[in-house]
């Protein structure tokens, strides 16, 4: 049996654990509540732009995003963390990714791949799948110039009809428990995709100019809109990952305060045993110190 300093000590360490994990899970939750801000302001700039493409006379048919090629072959973009520590976020996506009814009825021959974010490139590896592209350790800042260095060779295939269609894998954010895992079309674009930005409302305005064209205009938006839908797929990402580690860490930390009750009951009783122990022996050597002084008088 362990000893008294022993558990003493193991107490110690617990509770020092214990202030980390909690520290950890209160960071997380800041930074969920701001990347679902974030998520929810990209999400509006978007509907923005679709309501700007109805007043310049755009429809969906017109864009070269909504044109999916019939022959081509279909890219996979998987979005993970750079970090673990958030439960089982990415065992999910790349299972999604790399086991799904989509990977796994397209031809091999006809698969491509772009990693964003560690785990992802670390899990292809593992399988042995040569990515076209792998992006990692993106700035929490995350800005449009880098969305654009992720999305511009995507685009660029798309541009030169090599590709059929692109599925996006990524979690959606619905509370701080609750998340969701999709592999949905990213391209071609679909009127259902942008149903949910406004884009079957009525313009705001009945009539806009535009400078210095439409078609020119129109042909930026487009562009605009495919780099928005991604940017809010990545803050999805972020404020998934924190709200997974935020309930990770809660649950460490209650891991970490049964433990330390567990163990404050053992130290409690092994301490009781040894003060009732060491009363034990008093009280014996004060019985045999009784008994000699006796025989000694009696000898007397």
């Amino acid at each position: 049996m362990s000893s008294l300093l022993e558990i003493k000590t193991k107490i110690t360490a617990t509770k020092g654990t214990k202030k980390i994990t909690k520290a950890m899970q209160l960071v997380a939750a800041s930074k969920m509540k701001s990347f679902q801000k974030t998520a929810t302001s990209v999400a509006a700039y978007t509907g923005n732009v679709v309501q700007t493409m109805a007043m310049a006379g755009a429809t969906l048919e017109r864009s070269r995003f909504s044109e999916g090629n019939e022959e081509g072959k279909t890219l996979f973009l998987v979005v993970t963390s750079d970090k673990g520590l958030c439960g089982a976020m990415n065992m999910k996506l790349l299972r999604e990714a790399f086991e799904g009814v989509d990977w796994k009825e397209t031809p091999e021959d006809k698969r491509l791949l772009v990693t964003v974010g560690k785990k992802s490139a670390e899990a292809a590896r593992a399988r042995k799948i040569e990515s076209v592209a792998s992006f990692a350790g993106i700035s929490e800042n995350f800005q449009a110039m880098e969305a654009l260095e992720i999305i511009a060779p995507i685009l660029q295939l798309w541009k030169e009809e090599e590709l059929k269609r692109v599925i996006l894998v990524s979690p959606e954010y619905v509370n701080p428990f609750v998340f969701n895992v999709h592999a949905r079309p990213f391209l071609p674009i679909t009127q259902e995709m942008l149903a949910q930005y406004g884009a079957d409302a009525e313009p705001k305005l009945e009539a806009a100019f535009f400078e210095p064209e439409n078609e020119k205009v129109i042909k930026v938006l487009n562009q605009r809109i495919v780099e928005c839908l991604f940017m809010e797929a990545f803050y999805h990402l972020k404020a998934t990952e924190y709200s997974s580690r935020m309930v990770a860490m809660k649950k460490a930390t209650e891991a970490a305060d049964d433990k330390i009750k567990q163990l404050t009951n053992i130290f409690n009783k092994l301490r009781q045993g040894a003060i009732t122990q060491q009363l034990s022996e008093l009280a014996a050597a004060n019985e045999a110190m009784s008994s000699q002084n006796s025989y000694e008088q009696f000898n007397v």
